[in-house]
């Protein structure tokens, strides 16, 4: 998979998690989620969607 369509991939998946956390997290506690931890999710959520977009595709 070439990098540009990994990088679509995964900034995609950093906001979806970031949204569905941020819609729990109002849901739960009643106010926004703040934006550093939105930030934190995200990251986190990065590194295993990159790892898995890196396997995927041909084997050389």
């Amino acid at each position: 998979m070439p990098i540009w369509q990994r990088l679509v991939l995964t900034i995609v998946a950093i906001v979806v998690a970031s949204f569905i956390v941020g819609l729990i997290w109002h849901k739960l506690f009643g106010f926004t989620l703040p934006s550093y931890i939105g930030g934190v999710i995200g990251g986190l959520t990065a590194v295993p969607v990159w790892e898995l977009l890196r396997r995927v595709g041909p084997k050389k």
